[in-house]
């Protein structure tokens, strides 16, 4: 199962929940990306760039595709990527976690520790381009609610 949605949509707290009422390992695509670097996502962005970062990316998504009973919780803009949006689609179920911008407002400080969150301007219009890539997802789901009412949802649609 992958968990795909704008950055601050709680992907990776509900990957972690959802996991335990599965039993199911849980994987996270920007920490996998920061231990084999060895150096935080933000770290990479200003020294790499982001497209470095999006072939690691691809890389991390490909290791995780074969596996089973794995909720992998990947990064915002894991889906946009043409590629790995259909080998998700394809592979297991695809569940985005839907935000309201203003959510994500609150909840992503402009610190620098998200690299693409640091220019509010640049960070909405984002948000509004990816949402394309967000509604190919076989499931919808209001990521505003408690994380524990997320997972029931994920759980209810699957029939776990």
């Amino acid at each position: 199962m992958y968990l795909v949605g704008f950055m601050g949509a709680g992907k990776t707290s509900v990957a972690r929940a959802l996991g335990r009422r599965m039993g199911w390992r849980v994987e996270d695509v920007d920490h996998r990306i920061e231990a084999q670097e060895h150096q935080r996502v933000a770290d990479i962005f200003a020294r790499q760039g982001e497209t470095y970062f999006r072939g690691i990316e691809r890389a991390i998504l490909q290791e995780l595709l074969p596996q089973r009973h794995v909720v992998v919780a990947t990064g915002g803009g894991t889906c946009v990527d043409p590629d790995n949006r259909s080998a998700m689609l394809a592979d297991g179920a695809v569940v985005w976690l839907d935000v309201p911008l203003e959510r994500v407002l609150d909840r992503v400080p402009a610190d620098g520790r998200r690299p693409l969150a640091s220019d509010r301007v640049q960070m909405e219009q984002l948000f509004v381009r990816r949402q394309a890539a967000y509604c190919q997802a076989h499931l919808r789901v209001d990521a505003s609610r408690p994380v524990a009412e997320i997972v029931e949802r994920i759980l209810e649609w699957i029939d776990f």
